[in-house]
């Protein structure tokens, strides 16, 4: 048992914590407030050849191990939470489901455009159908002639929804076997680019936090897609689903990393600054009390997010157990980690904590959805239950 990072993991930190601190925290807060994706900044990351991590060489990659994937997400987000989950949904629920799960052709096709830059998104979540997957209505009818499937519906809470360009989506094939007889019967997955005919983004979410990330509706008007983009063919998608959400719930169990340490970083180096009845605030036994446990929980949600990772790894390496429990655990308490130290954040700081003047007001409206997306807290219990048989 190793707790040292490498050398590789030690010097991805540095270089993403660089530009982190560099290029996205003199905008985030502009983003922030006017809800604008960074679009610049995503082209400024690019250059480091950091958007091709979970895809192979061959198909224009830089392949990283799973720890060093979970140090950028959680990097990134210490400074900027929105741009975190851009990039947590396009190498993992996008890139990643893809290069599990997509044939060479497909692989050539769309891998190499993300590898290049181009955004990727996912989308599975409904209306009625967010905690409840299975429960979609979203259609597909393949044409007469096999060529296209003719895809109907409109999918909710899409990441990356107006800046992407490809998209892993699922939908019901509506003349599978299955479809109407198992609740999961037909449903399909799809590689849709956003110039197919039919596509389009619709509504773009108001939101407490993760402001800069855009969350869009799609709107589906009898969008054709290729036979070709169908992801292991008709009716296997849901496996395909679970699967993604294994692997981005440890994306999003970092990212809830990264908020508790930007917000213990604040609170700690203002405690530290702020003077009270002649010392820092730091030094009065309350306030460090609540530091002294948010560095400890900061701590512990590190160890389970790096743990979950490592679990990931060994079971793609080396077809180990599938990392389901890891995974719903890490999310599960870094998520509940980053609402309280946020929330300490802006207690230590006061009436400044209230305010745009520092982060952690960000920090606490951002830190809430790490609860909620992924799959809520409630249902990581019930999947981390389920794991637990005697």
């Amino acid at each position: 048992m190793d707790f040292e990072e490498t050398e590789e993991q030690s010097m991805i930190r540095e270089m993403v914590r660089g530009f982190a601190e560099e290029v996205l925290s003199p905008t985030c807060l502009t983003r922030d407030r006017e809800a604008l994706p960074p679009v610049e900044e995503w082209k400024a990351f690019c250059e480091y050849g950091l958007q091709g991590i979970t895809i192979p060489e061959k198909f224009g990659g830089n392949p990283v191990d799973d720890i060093s994937e979970a140090i950028i997400v959680e990097e990134l987000a210490r400074v900027d939470p929105s741009f975190s989950v851009m990039f947590c949904v396009h190498v993992g629920l996008c890139a990643k489901t893809i290069a599990l799960h997509g044939n060479e052709d497909q692989k050539s096709r769309y891998l190499t455009r993300l590898a290049e830059g181009e955004i990727g998104a996912y989308s599975l979540s409904e209306a009625g159908a967010g905690t409840d997957a299975a429960a979609l209505t979203c259609k597909a009818k393949l044409t007469e002639d096999g060529t296209h499937y003719v895809l109907n519906g409109e999918k909710m809470w899409v990441t990356n929804g107006k800046s992407a360009d490809i998209y892993v989506l699922f939908a019901k094939d509506v003349d599978h076997p299955d479809y109407g007889v198992k609740k999961h019967g037909g449903t399909t997955a799809f590689i849709v680019d956003s110039d197919m005919e039919g596509f389009s983004v619709g509504k773009k979410e108001e939101k407490l936090g993760i402001r800069s990330s855009d969350t869009c509706v799609l709107l589906l008007e009898d969008c054709m897609v290729p036979v070709e983009n169908v992801l292991k063919g008709s009716g296997n998608g849901f496996p395909i689903a679970m699967n993604a959400l294994d692997n981005s719930r440890i994306g999003i169990a970092a990212q809830a990393l990264g908020i508790s340490q930007g917000a213990y970083e604040s609170a700690l180096n203002y405690a530290h600054e702020r003077q009270s009845f002649g010392k820092p605030i730091a030094y009065h036994q309350s306030i460090g009390n609540y530091l002294a446990d948010m560095a400890t929980q900061t701590e512990a949600a590190r160890l389970m997010v790096y743990k979950a990772a490592w679990a990931k790894q060994r079971h793609y390496e080396n077809d180990e157990p599938r990392h389901t429990k890891e995974a719903s655990m890490a999310k599960l308490f870094a998520g509940d980690t980053a609402m309280w130290v946020a929330e300490r954040a802006v207690q230590v700081l006061g009436g400044y904590g209230y305010t745009t003047d520092f982060p952690v007001e960000r920090f606490f409206r951002d830190a809430k959805i790490t609860q909620i997306y992924e799959g809520t807290q409630e249902v990581q219990k019930i999947v981390i239950n389920r794991a637990i048989k005697p």
